[in-house]
């Protein structure tokens, strides 16, 4: 089998509060979201509706969110897992700096930036249902 990519799959609480965390904080959009009647697809969210799925995107990346429920229905070999990781989903680009000082000014649990020995600057954050993103950049010389 070729692999073409690697698009997570986010358990998560709640749809809507997922979805204004990653388009408020970290600039993502929303591609499309499934209502909990799962009779269609939207483009956005209506605001008398509930919803147990979600893809957002944001420049090469994509990240899917999948209500707790419907994702252990899905996914069946997930049993019921806790919502949150014990992994970090680790993300490479451009205009770290401004992308840190914008993040550092709200209420998001975010580390301090470093540069590491390996010559990357990067730092960590938490979001609304506990998963840990990071975010880095080739350090410059």
């Amino acid at each position: 089998m070729k692999l073409n990519k690697l698009t997570p799959n986010f358990a998560v609480a709640d749809i809507r509060q997922t979805v204004q965390f990653y388009r408020e904080n970290l600039g993502f959009e929303l591609v499309m979201a499934v209502p909990v009647t799962q009779d269609g697809v939207e483009q956005q969210l209506a605001d008398d509706k509930e919803y147990v799925y979600a893809m957002m995107k944001k420049d090469g990346v994509e990240l899917m969110f999948q209500r707790s429920d419907s994702f252990c229905e899905d996914i069946t070999l997930a049993g019921a897992p806790p919502v949150g990781a014990s992994v970090s989903f680790y993300m490479e680009g451009k205009g770290i700096d401004a992308f840190y000082a914008e993040l550092k000014s709200r209420n998001i649990r975010i580390s301090e930036m470093k540069v590491t020995w390996y010559g990357i600057k990067e730092f960590y954050l938490k979001d609304n249902n506990g998963y840990i993103l990071g975010f880095a950049e080739e350090a410059e010389n």
